[in-house]
């Protein structure tokens, strides 16, 4: 799903990385896939690069260590929520330098950073009911929101949508919601 599946159409790869011709939308590949990408300015995207030009950019050690955590990380994260319920369709970790040491940096594995699909109702060719912003992006591509400062105010029910989402994955991966 996402800039991947677009690229995918187009290209048949998704960051260089080669799949297999004739995959539907949302449909599992064959394994896990890294596809890494540069840290834009605030309010731009993301640009999704090669594993090799992520070895230029950071060095070849330091892209082998962060694929290689990043796939260990994912695969641990996507077992427990299959646990649950929960399909981790895709997820992104953010990865940097303190005092010259490697370190995972900001959130990890929730609704803001991966996309979440019930397994109950999962079925591929199309979108995926999700507990994650997906509502939140459709709502801003429908309003043809340019993705610049100041965002567009939202709407409750969009508010309400999401905060729905988020508040259920919560409860299928932990079992709790807030304040229990």
């Amino acid at each position: 799903s996402g800039s991947g599946w677009k690229e995918y159409l187009s290209r048949g790869s998704v960051c260089g990385i080669d799949l297999p011709p004739g995959m539907k939308e949302s449909e599992k590949l064959p394994e896990p896939i890294f596809t890494p990408s540069t840290k834009a300015e605030a309010g731009l995207h993301d640009e999704n690069i090669s594993f090799d030009k992520a070895a230029d950019i950071v060095g070849r050690s330091t892209a082998e260590t962060i694929r290689d955590l990043s796939i260990e990380i994912y695969l641990h994260g996507r077992d427990f929520a299959a646990e649950k319920g929960i399909i981790v369709a895709d997820t992104k970790f953010e990865f940097g330098f303190v005092e010259g040491k490697l370190i995972l940096i900001d959130e990890v594995l929730t609704p803001d950073s991966s996309r979440f699909w019930p397994v109950d109702s999962y079925s591929p060719g199309g979108s995926q009911k999700s507990f994650d912003k997906q509502a939140l992006r459709d709502y801003l591509t429908g309003i043809g929101w340019n993705k610049q400062p100041p965002p567009p105010r939202l709407p409750g029910n969009v508010i309400n949508e999401t905060r729905e989402k988020y508040l259920e994955a919560l409860v299928r991966l932990t079992g709790q919601g807030l304040g229990s």
